[in-house]
């Protein structure tokens, strides 16, 4: 059975349900997903295997996403540390940032010299929504995930992606297939063509929000906010 899966359309429409009858607030939303992807690293590259990870984050909501997701790996143990070129001016995004200048999390510049010093990194530099062609400073960014041996882990869309067909045909990013994937809500089309693990992380959705937008809410365990999905949606 294929796994049930959210159009660019339906997810947007989706995130504007959540924040009018759903009652949530984009602060609320962003700190749900990131908590999920600090548990998809935790899960995937515990402590041992090394703490240095390093977080990719664009200028929309899926770097804030990864912002969040870096404050909750330093709480853990993990050593962070942040490639943010595009600051957002948004006030939200400010806060996540001066967050973890007040937890001593170093902010970096050149994202293919820290690849050579961390364990792992967080892909969270477009999300759902993108479309068109990767433009500066991160087609350099794209390709360093294209050739880095590190495991990479992506938020919602691996960057660069089409939402619905995947990896670009050519150019930047038609090389890049991340380790592991997290998609927050729901899945997207594009997971049809991943071939790493994925996770889902949408523990907040009401069974009538699932129903009305025809996806399957997978079955959480005990506190985990996270849930291993195979090629059709069953939990592994």
């Amino acid at each position: 059975m294929a796994i049930k899966t959210l159009s660019a359309k339906a997810a947007t429409a989706l995130d504007k349900e959540l924040m009018t009858t759903g009652a949530f607030s984009i602060d609320q939303l962003m700190e749900l997903a990131g908590l999920s992807v600090s548990q998809v690293v935790y899960r995937v590259h515990p402590l041992n295997m090394g703490g240095r990870v390093l977080v990719a984050c664009g200028p929309g909501n899926n770097g804030g996403d990864g912002l969040v997701a870096a404050r909750h790996l330093r709480h853990y143990g993990y050593q962070p540390a942040i490639y943010y070129p595009k600051r957002s001016k948004n006030e939200l995004y400010q806060r996540l940032a001066k967050q973890l200048e007040d937890l001593e999390v170093p902010f970096v510049e050149d994202f293919p010299a820290a690849i050579k010093s961390t364990d792992h990194i967080v892909d969270a530099i477009f999300g759902f929504s993108f479309s068109g062609e990767v433009r500066e400073p991160f087609p350099a960014v794209i390709r360093a995930l294209e050739e880095t041996k590190v495991p990479v882990t992506s938020v919602d869309a691996p960057s660069s992606w089409n939402i619905e067909t995947g990896r670009p045909q050519s150019g930047v990013g038609s090389k890049f297939n991340p380790d592991f994937l997290i998609s927050l809500t729901a899945p997207k089309p594009l997971v049809k063509y991943f071939k790493g693990r994925h996770f889902v992380g949408g523990r907040f959705v009401s069974s009538a929000i699932a129903k009305k937008y025809d996806f399957e809410i997978p079955e959480y365990q005990g506190i985990d906010q996270i849930v291993e999905v195979g090629a059709g949606g069953e939990k592994l």
